[in-house]
């Protein structure tokens, strides 16, 4: 029999805070059930580990259990914003799985079409893209002491090279950040009213419709972007054209994971800066530990908390039985903070080994295409802050910074801060 979790971490009011929920559920099995959600969880860095490494019992085609969750929403709407959101709804193109939500070989199928714009030299050659997309937004801030830093600095940085890396227009971009912003809000449990439901139903098929053009722009008249390689990229064991449908779902899948897990890693940075005082006096101080302080600061805050996996045959995990068609959630965020893996694991190490072991971007063949980039924009970004600015703290008459909620991920949504010049 599955083992019932002694908390649902999948609260609302849990997942402000998981952090104790998740080291209750890790002294127990490798498993709990969690009945509100229907979902088995997966906590411990060992087990997250297992299960990641082993696809073919553990699938990555899970698309229907985020089906169930959004219908869920709708069917809390009244009829006249079902009728609405429903006539949007078919005016978008076909979900089709591509990527995240795939298997092999079909995954790497896909990926492959755009691994190239992510290696390490292609990383390196958009160095000065991205320190010119930091600077400027420096600038913006012009002589500032205090700012809403989510807003101000985390927000615009990743947006705009991610809106640079597809090829998005100029005159499209206020469009392309609002549906990039819906998308992400979209993984978000915040109560919603009707017109905000429908408001964020039109921004998607507002999005789009504006992909869909550039993409045949595209064909015609190529670039050196991410659309223009998509829209004429070939499946060759097809022989054919990727279709609109498939062009949407890698896009859909970049808009977030290009700006949003770079965005929630600059907050809970920033975030840890202020609350610990002696930490960010040694990272200004001693520009050797920066990356560590990147890869702590992601592990200790994964902006990406957990992925389902969709069981393919009756198994069990390390003794904890579970069946074919059920879902097993991962939580990165509870396998990150695993003392069995890392020691003193709920503290910033500076002179932590073999940091950059966390979940935070995933890890195997699903591991976060984008990661190099982020990493570039976090370092790049946070050497530019701290040459800007010293004494980084919370601002005294603003509430405390708390996440959104979410059972995907974790950010947050404001970041009240002060700074010396």
């Amino acid at each position: 029999m599955a083992t019932q979790a002694p908390i649902n971490i999948f609260d609302p009011s849990v997942l402000l805070d998981p952090y104790d929920a998740y080291a209750q559920l890790r002294e127990g099995p490798a498993l709990h059930f969690v009945p509100e959600m229907n979902v088995h969880v997966a906590s411990r860095y060992d087990v997250v580990k297992a299960i990641i490494q082993d696809t073919k019992t553990f699938s990555s085609e899970y698309a229907v259990f985020f089906d169930t969750l959004r219908a869920a929403g709708i069917a809390a709407a009244t009829p006249e914003v079902r009728a609405e959101l429903e006539r949007l709804q078919g005016e978008l193109v076909e979900q089709v799985p591509t990527m995240l939500t795939l298997d092999e070989p079909g995954h790497s199928k896909y990926r492959s079409l755009v691994s190239a714009l992510f290696t390490a030299g292609e990383i390196r050659k958009s160095e000065a893209t991205v320190q010119a997309v930091v600077d400027d937004t420096i600038a913006s801030l012009e002589d500032a002491t205090a700012i809403e830093f989510m807003e101000g600095f985390a927000f615009p940085v990743p947006l705009t090279i991610i809106g640079q890396r597809l090829g998005i227009p100029e005159e499209d971009v206020p469009l392309f950040e609002k549906g990039a912003t819906a998308a992400a809000s979209g993984l978000r449990l915040t109560p919603l009213t009707g017109e905000q439901m429908i408001e964020r139903a039109q921004t998607a098929v507002d999005l789009q419709n504006l992909l869909i053009r550039l993409t045949e722009e595209r064909r015609s008249n190529p670039t050196d972007d991410m659309i223009s390689i998509l829209a004429n990229a070939r499946l060759e064991d097809e022989d054919r054209l990727l279709n609109h449908p498939e062009i949407q779902s890698i896009l859909n899948q970049f808009l977030v994971a290009g700006h949003e897990t770079t965005t929630s890693a600059f907050g809970w940075g920033m975030l840890l800066l202020c609350k610990e005082p002696d930490i960010q006096e040694r990272v200004a101080r001693d520009p050797d530990v920066l990356q560590t302080f990147i890869e702590e600061s992601l592990r200790l805050e994964a902006p990406v908390q957990g992925l389902p996996r969709l069981v393919t045959r009756d198994t069990e995990i390390q003794g904890c039985p579970v069946k074919q068609g059920e879902i097993i959630f991962l939580r990165y965020g509870s396998a990150n903070r695993d003392e069995a893996k890392f020691e003193q694991a709920d503290s910033c190490k500076l002179d932590r080994k073999k940091a950059g072991a966390h979940f935070s971007f995933g890890a195997g063949v699903h591991a976060c295409i984008g990661a190099p980039l982020s990493r570039q924009e976090l370092s790049l970004g946070w050497k530019a802050l701290l040459d800007m600015g010293k004494n980084f703290r919370l601002s005294p008459d603003q509430p405390e910074p708390q996440a959104e909620m979410s059972f995907i991920l974790r950010n947050l949504p404001e970041l009240h801060i002060e700074f010396d010049r």
